[in-house]
């Protein structure tokens, strides 16, 4: 490494998941050409990495937030291009950093510029450790009655608002969310209901009463006031708790179904709503060897699916309905013009909506790896997800302050906005 060149990571090189770092390079040539790279190895051992091409200035300095990009895995100026552009080193991977107590560490470097395929000398190097869960959240692993998941509490006096999180319906555990959501405040449940602990492996329904409960495990933890956040399948399964269940005060839905998809849903013993099924007819196949999805479910407003509808006019909460445009999982926009349609007939106005062009199926807290194709856990097959990484990743930006400011405003507990600490 060259002693001349020095890589800056600012305000601090250990920061929260969700927040920007500023990249300068000083000590180049004038006019010197070098190449960036970061390098991260997720919890499944799979390695991501990026690069992008840059010219120094006259004085040999280089500002991510002022200087574009030349070439590489992003062009243009994009401050956190080198993280949201890392690429797996293997097809069809999603990023895994699920534990909150595991960092999410990137190793950056500046390297000469390239001759051919070669990687040129490295002349600087910088970690940036991005923690999942900020200094005074308490973590707490939840077995209560039927209930399983983690309990995320901030530091500090309560009452708190609090978040249930479904993440994830079951197969799997995140925590990326809920510890992020409880650094910035909020009370946060997060839970799955089958392939976890004792629960089910596979599930052929879902009961509510199992949400139900967990519902009220918040309100007694802190006494604030409750709210949903959910994506993908578990958007309709949050729908349905602010339809059917007493207690939920705000709904955040990304890219859901207007319909309950898949399983059949049962509360207090009773069917409640039938499924909406998939016709793998329709799938359509593509030269990256993952399959388009997005008209794979079949249409629930055609009348013989009429019935699985949730009747969203029964929520009395708040809802936020977050569509990607691009979304190649699903149809997330149709789903939203059908809720916002229902609504309306009905005379609600308890509802606000943001959508997304260019935005793909995994809108996640930002500033993580994009995810163009994975595989799908009902389908079995690696699907595309949509979007472009660009417009994707400012999308993410942008919803994860819409969501803290939606739960802010409609679970208020006359909370002031804490400050992540390290």
């Amino acid at each position: 490494m060259s002693s001349q060149v020095r890589l800056s990571l600012l305000p601090r090189a250990r920061c929260m998941f969700d927040e920007p770092v500023q990249v300068k390079v000083a000590g180049l040539r004038s006019r010197q050409m070098v190449t960036l790279r970061a390098r991260s190895t997720d919890e499944k051992g799979v390695v991501f990495s990026s690069s992008a091409t840059f010219r120094a200035d006259g004085s040999g300095q280089i500002d991510l937030e002022r200087d574009p990009s030349l070439g590489g895995t992003y062009t243009g100026v994009e401050p956190m291009g080198l993280l949201w552009s890392m690429r797996p080193d293997a097809l069809h991977k999603r990023f895994q950093r699920t534990k909150s107590l595991n960092a999410h560490v990137v190793k950056i470097s500046v390297h000469e510029e390239e001759e051919g395929d070669e990687e040129g000398r490295m002349l600087a190097e910088a970690t940036n450790e991005r923690l999942l869960i900020g200094d005074g959240v308490i973590r707490r692993t939840v077995r209560e009655g039927n209930i399983r998941g983690v309990l995320f509490t901030p530091p500090g006096v309560g009452p708190f608002p609090a978040v249930l999180d479904l993440y994830i319906l079951g197969g799997g555990f995140s925590e990326k969310r809920g510890a992020l959501l409880a650094t910035r405040g909020f009370v946060v449940l997060t839970v799955v209901a089958y392939g976890y602990d004792d629960l089910p492996k596979k599930m052929k329904e879902i009961h509510l009463d199992y949400f139900a409960e967990a519902i009220q495990f918040l309100r007694k933890q802190d006494k604030g006031r409750v709210g949903v956040i959910s994506i993908s399948k578990t958007g309709d399964l949050a729908l349905s708790m602010a339809s059917y269940l007493q207690g939920v005060e705000a709904v955040v839905w990304i890219n859901g179904c207007s319909a309950n998809t898949l399983l059949p849903l049962y509360y207090q013993k009773s069917q409640i709503l039938p499924p909406l099924m998939v016709d793998l007819s329709k799938l359509i196949p593509t030269e990256s060897e993952a399959f388009n999805t997005k008209k794979v479910l079949n249409d629930p407003l055609a009348e013989e699916n009429k019935a699985t509808l949730i009747p969203v006019e029964r929520a009395e909460g708040r809802l936020l309905f977050v569509a990607s445009e691009d979304d190649l999982n699903w149809d997330s926009k149709a789903y939203v013009d059908m809720m916002v349609e229902r609504l309306q007939r009905h005379g609600k106005d308890n509802f606000e909506s943001v959508c997304y062009p260019g935005a793909g199926h995994y809108l996640e807290p930002p500033y993580g790896p994009y995810c163009p194709s994975s595989l799908h856990w009902v389908i079995g097959k690696v699907v595309l997800l949509g979007g472009e990484a660009g417009s994707h990743a400012a999308a993410e930006v942008h919803l994860w302050e819409e969501i803290q400011e939606f739960f802010r405003t409609h679970l208020s507990c006359n909370l002031v906005q804490i400050k992540a600490k390290m």
